[in-house]
């Protein structure tokens, strides 16, 4: 009987390892109490930026792409009864604003189906290099894959009958500039939906600054044009904030 080589055995161990190491980075950064930029993608040590008192929280880096696709998600952050939640209609025009791997978006774009369309913004090319993997396995061909950055949220301005932003808020850089674009690129009717961790909960386990209390989310984006419409709290950790365009903001 032939044996397997050493190199044989290495060369099946090794995806595996950088898929348990990638893991871990990305717990160490979501789930424990070291300084707020301590773990970002460069390392970088400056004092964390913040809008209003709170913290802006580092961008998840792609080296814990992994993190997104745990397979207790389906359990804690119940992805289809979301969606189920939005009501969303066949042939919608939806962004998953800070898609990532695309979790939310091959849901969305079997909500909206063949007629809808789905814009899926990353700011990291390499995020976005595994959601077209995904899309070439599943075969789906209304999702839109978008390099957008920090300053450039790259939506079409008065298509969007959802914008989505499921764990992402707490992460813009750029929170009023990107926001505002995310407006400007609703319909009249859209909605803009965030899912947040609570912040009001010291069990919730992640880091503070990737949280928010309902206080903070009403606080920071109905000065920024919106109008808060609906408040879902059924899932374990997090909270879903639903908010319209607010049409007078601004009028004489």
């Amino acid at each position: 009987m032939l044996q397997p080589s050493p190199s044989c055995y290495r060369n099946h161990l090794r995806p595996a390892l950088l898929s348990f190491v990638a893991g871990l980075l990305s717990l160490l950064l979501f789930a424990t109490d070291f300084p707020a930029h301590g773990l970002g993608p460069a390392g970088n040590t400056a004092a964390p930026k913040t809008f209003k008192g709170r913290v802006i929280a580092p961008a998840m880096s792609y080296l814990g792409a992994d993190w997104l696709e745990r397979p207790d998600r389906e359990v804690t952050q119940q992805p289809e009864k979301v969606l189920d939640a939005l009501k969303i209609a066949p042939g919608s025009t939806v962004a998953d604003i800070g898609a990532g791997t695309g979790y939310f978006s091959v849901r969305l774009a079997q909500r909206v189906g063949p007629q809808g369309r789905v814009l899926a913004t990353d700011i990291q090319p390499e995020m976005l290099a595994r959601l077209s993997a995904t899309l070439q396995k599943t075969g789906l061909h209304n999702i839109e894959p978008i390099l957008c950055t920090p300053t450039d949220a790259r939506l079409p301005p008065g298509q969007l009958d959802l914008a989505l932003m499921v764990d992402v808020y707490h992460e813009l850089a750029y929170p009023e500039e990107t926001m505002a674009q995310v407006r400007r690129a609703l319909k009249p009717d859209g909605r803009l939906v965030l899912v947040e961790y609570r912040g009001e909960d010291p069990r919730v386990p992640i880091k503070p600054e990737h949280k928010m209390t309902l206080y903070q989310v009403h606080s920071e984006i109905e000065p920024m044009g919106f109008r808060l419409h609906q408040v879902f709290e059924f899932l374990v950790h997090q909270r879903i904030v639903v908010f319209v365009k607010d049409e007078h903001v601004g009028e004489p």
